[in-house]
């Protein structure tokens, strides 16, 4: 920590290094940081901030000469790698994992946490948080110290329904959802092994090390509010559980769903009724993308451009741009390939099957049931032309277009000018349904390029990534003074310029498809 700034308006910033070095808080790791993992928590947390979503802001990412050993995909080849370090801003770093310091020994495990039966700091913290970052909460509850930290309680678990939902709405995995991962301001924290989800898919895992889908995309809801549950535990006495148990229970799920449904509203542009078919519409076109294969971020762009107009040729253009976001059979098969050797599998059927208790401890039938799925889809994937292909998504996209249409025209209908509010429709989409993401391609380029020596991708990415939902005419590249970088041509480079000249709101190219994040 540097420390804290107040600004002219009231408002507070903690300002941290991340990646400075030891301090008397380190555990057994050396407290640096590496280029590759601070160009993405540089990046990401602006991305983040100018979608719109709560975050700690990133100030600046300073690289050395300096390096450390790093086994990057944990399998035994490691490499030295430049020390660099992130500036972060905040108003507060706490997290609900902060006060899970003073737990008492786990009746199983025996384990503690390192500040048991320190329950004047917990209170003190408690008093701190509340007071500071939640002061309408203390005015309103000062004599009653019990619906003070309900309320608070309550105010958290909205806060991180309604985060968790935005995530939701633009693809976002955060890849490692533990305690101290959870901002009790209810910001987006610690960018680690993060993504944002190209082809759809429910079950997508960023985290090259949750091997058993802990954290998936389709997870993040569910584990947001077991960490609330965590949170409740570590308050007590200060609140008691059954208070806190049945707050989470009636707010959560609740604001969760209202607020993702509102975000989605807006991004399919359906601004002027709110009906009960909504929802299903919704879950109707994400299932289409997942048959589909079909990318996230552009078929949601894309849909600003779609017509009411029953003009057959335009329907038949408007359905090649969709489909063309569409996985081609290259794509499917790379992502439908086999993970485990065949016998490896045979073996884990036979062991489900004989020794359950043993199979438990080295496997999942989630994980066995997975496997087979991919077998079977890779197996039909081989028959499957282009052309089969093209056809069976044509099919798919006509039929939630048309349901689509039909909402749309319920729209139109109960307004007066349906011109004013095609305009206002649009404009409500294009908003809401950014162009340009941190897709994991493009911040590879610009690490790649970084550790050339040539930093000017990077800013080029974060120069985008500040106007995410605008079209980037007269967008220029930075190009850096190769004096000042003291950059020097070298044949990576030169190879990364070229790979890194597909758009930015392209599709990930194959290869990126081999990205390994951990």
């Amino acid at each position: 920590y540097l420390g804290e700034v107040l600004g002219p308006r009231g408002e507070r910033w903690e300002i941290q290094l991340k990646g400075a070095g030891i301090t008397p808080f380190s555990r057994q790791a050396d407290g640096r940081k590496v280029l590759r993992s601070s160009i993405r928590e540089f990046l990401c947390s602006e991305a983040m901030f100018h979608l719109g979503i709560p975050t700690t802001r990133a100030g600046t990412c300073v690289t050395s000469d300096s390096k450390v050993v790093r086994d990057i995909f944990y399998d035994g080849n490691p490499k030295n790698e430049r020390c660099t370090v992130v500036l972060r801003i905040a108003s507060t770093f706490l997290r609900f994992g902060s006060f899970e310091i003073f737990k008492p020994p786990d009746e199983y495990t025996g384990r503690k946490g390192p500040s048991v039966n320190r329950n004047d700091i917990r209170i003190q913290m408690l008093d701190y948080v509340i007071r500071t970052f939640y002061p309408e909460i203390q005015e309103a509850y000062s004599d009653n110290s019990i619906q003070r930290n309900a309320a608070f309680f309550k105010e958290i678990t909205k806060r991180t329904a309604r985060l968790v939902a935005e995530w939701q709405c633009v693809g976002f995995c955060h890849g490692v959802l533990n305690t101290d991962n959870m901002s009790i301001v209810g910001l987006t924290i610690d960018y680690g092994p993060f993504g944002f989800m190209d082809r759809y898919d429910p079950e997508h895992i960023c985290n090259g090390s949750d091997n058993t889908g802990r954290y998936a995309y389709n997870k993040q809801p569910e584990i947001c509010k077991w960490n609330l549950g965590k949170l409740a535990e570590a308050l007590v006495p200060e609140l008691p559980l059954e208070i806190s148990e049945l707050i989470l229970e009636e707010e959560y799920d609740a604001e969760f769903e209202k607020h993702y449904l509102q975000k989605m509203r807006k991004k399919l542009g359906l601004i002027q009724l709110e009906l009960e078919e909504d929802s299903k519409l919704v879950s109707e076109l994400l299932e289409t993308m997942h048959l589909t294969g079909g990318d996230f971020t552009n078929i949601f762009y894309l849909l600003s451009s779609f017509s009411v107009d029953t003009d057959p040729s335009k329907f038949e253009d408007f359905l090649e741009e969709l489909t063309s976001q569409c996985a081609s059979v290259e794509e499917l098969k790379v992502a439908f390939k086999p993970q485990m050797d065949p016998r490896q599998l045979s073996m884990m059927l036979m062991l489900a099957q004989s020794n359950p208790q043993l199979f438990a401890l080295i496997g999942t039938k989630a994980n066995i049931n997975k496997e087979l799925e991919r077998i079977e889809q890779f197996s039909k994937l081989q028959q499957l032309t282009a052309a089969d292909l093209l056809s069976r998504n044509k099919r798919h996209w006509k039929e939630w277009l048309e349901k689509y249409r039909v909402r749309l025209q319920k729209e139109i209908e109960s307004v007066g000018d349906a011109d004013a509010w095609n305009t206002d429709h649009v404009k409500v989409m294009n908003s809401n349904n950014p162009k340009y993401i941190l897709r994991n391609y493009i911040a590879q380029n610009a690490i790649e390029a970084a550790e050339n020596g040539d930093f000017s991708e990077v800013r080029n990415v974060l120069k985008l990534l500040e106007h995410p939902f605008q079209e980037a005419e007269g967008f220029r590249e930075v190009k850096e003074d190769a004096e000042e970088e003291g950059a020097t041509a070298t044949a990576a480079a030169c190879a990364e310029e070229t790979r890194s000249k597909l758009p930015y709101c392209s599709k990930p190219p194959l290869w990126a498809s081999e990205l390994c994040v951990t």
